[in-house]
């Protein structure tokens, strides 16, 4: 069990890293974040509502309890990133380009995974580590 709350937190943490901190330049209309969102062919009322959702999700995928509301984060990540993914292969950029994008898809599936082991876990009544309780 600490094997995989070990693990889960590595993913997580990946995933608080890049859409967590990576939100807050579209939320502030960063330049950059503009300039992507302009290439990519995507209205730039919607970056805001995006940087927000983002956040939300990782807050949701972050506190305890409320297991529909963290499935809804996953999905809504997952549906993000692949989106987001989408948009980039179709703007034509080269393949090493957008390939890293795999990574996250396995950090956010990693997650999602040992999330759902820690659960299996405590619903058997697999005791906790000291370090963990």
């Amino acid at each position: 069990m600490k094997k995989i709350k070990i693990a889960y937190w590595v993913f997580t943490a990946f995933i608080i890293l890049m859409f967590g901190v990576f939100s807050i330049p579209g939320l502030m209309g960063d330049a950059k974040s503009v300039e992507l969102f302009k290439g990519l062919g995507y209205p730039l009322y919607i970056m805001p509502f995006l940087s927000v959702a983002k956040i939300l999700g990782v807050i949701a995928i972050v506190i305890p309890g409320y297991p529909r509301l963290k499935e809804w984060a996953y999905a809504g990540i997952t549906f993000d990133l692949s989106g987001a993914t989408y948009s980039i292969i179709r703007s034509g950029t080269p393949f090493m380009q957008w390939a890293p994008m795999i990574i996250f898809f396995v950090f956010i599936a990693g997650s999602y995974i040992c999330y759902h082991k820690i659960q299996q876990y405590k619903a058997a009544g697999v005791q906790q580590g000291p370090a963990f309780a």
